[in-house]
């Protein structure tokens, strides 16, 4: 039995819910009445209901984002249905902004809007133990990071061994990108970096491997980053054997050499960074508020790309006001031609409260009305071509990001990266009217099929040498990648690649991460 519930929808059971912890860490003498429960999206709601309902709970309060707001709505209105004297809470981004629009927040008792920690244990109490609190609509405030109490002791053993665990050694973001909601922040506050360095210790004590940093600005503050990593490093030395698996975000223009010297000394495998370009068009980022130095954060990109072994994940995004086809095209060639791991190709979405709407009038900005509210045409990019490149960025992921293909994928981008896989992705959308459940053999033979008919040469020999060094490429890549099944180009007798042995390097870098290293 639990009277507090704590509970989200995480998009996967690897993700660890940093803000139920840190809630549950601030209830005091509330939290040995507390729980956190957390489901996977796309779970039966009838099931979910039946869990949450089984600890006899007084109170539920629920994180709600983006990503799970449709379903959390589903299963705040079955708890209505079968469980009216409980109490629901809301909280979390998507339900801080816009409250009266919502039909999951005219359903809830009480809406927290902002940070939760010490709101949220103030009305817990006040629900529990009375008296009941008047108002529906709480204020979260804005709490000093170095007030707050790091969660380290909510993470339970099976988090350690088999999830991600997302940690954070500042708050806010002192840029004022319009399309993301830490443009509402001042500035980008840090936690005592004492406490976040025992955090780390006590958590990598009791064996964490896997570290995933959320702070938007991780090397902005070049003495926290250089400790945090400096930590890292500690482990890496005493324990070569054991090393572990850190994430962080970087803001792309500002690497200082105090940074540059330790990310040189860490093993393959272990390192990665999130690293947000988002467009390279300089009108565009006046018009969304962005600040950024392009020619640095070119010079950056290719000196970790050339100089380390970190794992670079670089974000683009479609979609922004005043970005054409054409435009946002030359973007992901010159990052395509920087080389990156990962390019992630996001598609511009309305957040709640973010000022990207201000663009909305004068931009002819057309957003989805349900989540996750994705950009469908813009004045500049009709809704047909927005489509093109959501489809674009799925094949992208499974093709150009997911490590089994990089011996094909030069030969697939040719010099004309955007072009190129443009083309590829209407033809293999063409081909099967979809983009998931695409099995691994079925995909290898269409991405060598498409090789094969694009790149046909009227010269009969060198027709056969292009088509011999694609089904090479082809054979090769299957093979690294460990997939089941044997693609029937492979029957030529071709030779093939050998999986990398993932005990050649750290056991919690990620399996795209380790494809990535073959």
């Amino acid at each position: 039995m639990a009277e507090l519930i704590l509970c989200t929808l995480n998009a996967r059971h690897a993700h660890a819910s940093l803000g139920l912890r840190s809630l549950r860490a601030h209830l005091g003498a509330l939290r040995p009445r507390s729980r956190i429960v957390e489901f996977v999206v796309g779970a039966p709601i009838e099931d979910m209901a039946e869990r949450l309902l089984a600890h006899q709970p007084r109170v539920i309060g629920f994180g709600v984002y983006i990503w799970n707001v449709e379903p959390t709505t589903r299963l705040v209105a079955l708890l209505r249905r079968v469980a009216p004297e409980v109490a629901i809470v809301l909280g979390g981004p998507e339900v801080s902004h816009e409250i009266d629009r919502q039909p999951i927040c005219a359903m809830a008792d009480h809406v927290i809007t902002g940070a939760g920690e010490t709101a949220f244990a103030r009305l817990a109490r006040q629900l529990l133990d009375g008296p009941r609190p008047l108002n529906r609509v709480v204020p979260g405030g804005d709490p000093d990071p170095r007030e707050l109490v790091l969660p380290v002791e909510e993470f339970s053993d099976d988090d350690l061994r088999h999830r991600h665990l997302y940690l954070e050694a500042s708050r806010g973001c002192p840029y004022r990108c319009e399309f993301c909601l830490s443009a509402l922040d001042r500035t980008a506050r840090p936690f005592e970096l004492s406490r976040v360095l025992a955090a780390l210790a006590a958590l990598h004590g009791r064996g964490a491997r896997r570290f995933r940093f959320v702070d938007r600005t991780f090397n902005l503050r070049t003495d926290t980053a250089g400790a945090i990593l400096d930590f890292f490093l500690g482990c890496q030395a005493a324990t070569p054997d054991d090393p572990v698996f850190a994430h962080f975000e970087l803001v792309p223009d500002h690497l200082p050499a105090a940074l540059r010297e330790r990310i040189t000394r860490f093993a393959p495998g272990t390192l990665q960074f999130e690293i947000g370009i988002q467009t390279w068009n300089p009108e565009v980022q006046a018009l969304i508020s962005r600040r950024q130095n392009n020619d640095a954060a070119e010079d950056n990109l290719r000196w970790l790309l050339g100089a380390t072994q970190a794992h670079l994940h670089v974000d683009l995004i479609a979609g922004l006001p005043g970005e054409t086809l054409a435009s946002f095209g030359e973007g992901f060639d010159r990052l395509a031609r920087i080389g990156p791991h990962e390019i992630q190709v996001g598609i511009l979405k309305r957040l709640r409260g973010a000022p990207i709407s201000r663009h909305e009038e004068a931009f002819a900005l057309r957003f989805n009305p349900a989540p996750p509210y994705n950009i469908l045409s813009t004045r500049d990019i009709g809704f047909a071509d927005l489509q093109r490149i959501s489809r674009f960025a799925r094949y992208w992921d499974l093709i150009g990001n997911s490590g089994r293909f990089t011996r094909s994928l030069p030969l697939l981008l040719g010099d004309a990266p955007f072009r190129r896989f443009l083309a590829l992705s209407d033809w293999l959308f063409q081909q099967t009217d979809a983009t998931h459940r695409i099995s691994a053999e079925r995909l290898a033979e269409l991405v060598l099929g498409w090789l094969l008919e694009t790149d046909a040469s009227a010269d009969p020999a060198e027709r056969e040498a292009r088509g011999e060094a694609a089904r090479r490429a082809a054979s090769a890549d299957y093979a690294a990648s460990g997939a089941r099944g044997r693609p029937a180009f492979m029957t030529r007798g071709l030779p093939g690649a050998t999986p990398l042995d993932a005990g050649t390097v750290a056991r919690a870098t990620p399996p795209r991460q380790l494809r990535h290293l073959a």
